[in-house]
């Protein structure tokens, strides 16, 4: 008896065990098996808890119909951290390079919640203070503005002006940390915000928990991950008369313009366009901001009274950046000051009588 309610035992025992429901397989497990662990806290873990840079974690789904055109996308839907902790200490910085202009996301001009933006013919000099944030999870493995895939375990960051693509260093007001991006996608659309970083880019400069950073953002052209000009620039040699001139001041923690070499820069002011009052113009620009950027440096190098001059030319609008009429003795020092100063190369054209 003892021996036949044994085999029934242990028969159900193998129809429970035939019934069970598989495991799901796991997104997180490495190629070997291994499980990541997640951290229900969102807290610190330990290295060996994180998946391997820069495989970071599977991309999401996306359903395009939660996006309308002008507008957000998912409004609805909150961002958040990835489902694991991502170390990121071992991601390379992107090294600056000069791209050709992405085909997408270079429109002269966009509309994005009824207000219109202007991309930036070009992401030279550009230097701007404000707010950051970052995005995450919710738009992992998504398509950017440029149309490459959103990764957010990479260096990367989100602008509403600049060229895409475009190479800056940002750097965390607070606490002096920075990280290079490369610029490739459209954003942060928020009053007040200036840059959107990617969340390896805000875990580097530890703005994740906070969500939001005063940061300087300075574009970067070249491969060296220098600014064009850290500190004044030489002044290029003269003949021995006349007497060499003043060279007026050029704070090196404000200028971020090109300089150009000292054998390109001119030795002598521009010629003045006939005998009667000049105007000194430094720059043109298609955007006013750039414009505006050019009129403070070149008052923090002590050359004040420029001032913007809108103008339509060739059905283009364009803001011009000028000293006032003056004579012509007193155009041509100021403007052998501007080319001292490495700022520009400035021109004179004769005043309208």
């Amino acid at each position: 008896m003892s021996r036949v309610a044994g085999l029934v035992v242990a028969s159900l025992l193998l129809a429970a065990c035939g019934s069970a429901p598989k495991p799901r397989p796991d997104p997180y497990a490495g190629e070997a098996g291994s499980r990541v662990r997640p951290l229900p806290d969102r807290g610190a873990a330990s290295v060996d808890a994180l998946p391997p840079a820069p495989n970071c974690v599977p991309p999401r789904e996306h359903d395009e119909s939660l996006y309308t055109a002008g507008g957000l996308y998912a409004p609805g839907v909150a961002d958040s951290a990835p489902p694991v902790a991502i170390d990121v200490s071992n991601i390379p910085e992107p090294v600056p390079r000069r791209e050709p202009k992405s085909r997408y996301g270079n429109r002269e001009t966009y509309s994005v919640l009824g207000r219109t933006y202007r991309v930036m013919d070009s992401a030279e000099g550009y230097e701007e203070r404000g707010i950051a944030s970052w995005y995450g999870y919710k738009f992992h493995g998504r398509h950017t503005s440029s149309r490459e895939r959103y990764d957010m375990c990479a260096f990367t960051a989100a602008h509403k002006t600049l060229p895409l693509p475009s190479y800056v260093r940002v750097t965390n007001l607070d606490n002096g940390r920075s990280v290079v991006v490369r610029v490739n996608d459209r954003g942060p659309f928020h009053a007040g915000r200036i840059i959107d970083m990617s969340y390896a880019a805000a875990t580097r400069l530890d703005m994740k928990r906070s969500g939001t950073a005063r940061v300087e953002v300075e574009a970067l052209m070249g491969p060296d991950h220098t600014r064009y000009a850290d500190a004044v620039p030489p002044t290029p040699a003269r003949p021995a008369s006349p007497p060499p001139r003043a060279t007026a001041p050029v704070p090196a923690n404000r200028w971020r313009g090109p300089v150009p070499p000292a054998a390109d820069r001119p030795l002598t002011p521009p010629t003045p366009m006939g005998i009667g009052p000049q105007i000194v113009q430094v720059g043109s620009f298609g955007d006013r901001m750039n414009a505006e950027r050019l009129v403070e440096r070149l008052a923090d190098a002590g050359l004040d009274g420029a001032e913007l001059d809108h103008a339509i030319v060739g059905e283009r609008s364009v803001w011009r950046v000028r000293f006032p009429a003056q004579a012509v003795d007193a155009a041509q020092a100021l403007a052998a000051r501007i080319i001292d100063s490495g700022l520009a190369t400035p021109r004179l054209f004769g005043a309208e009588p």
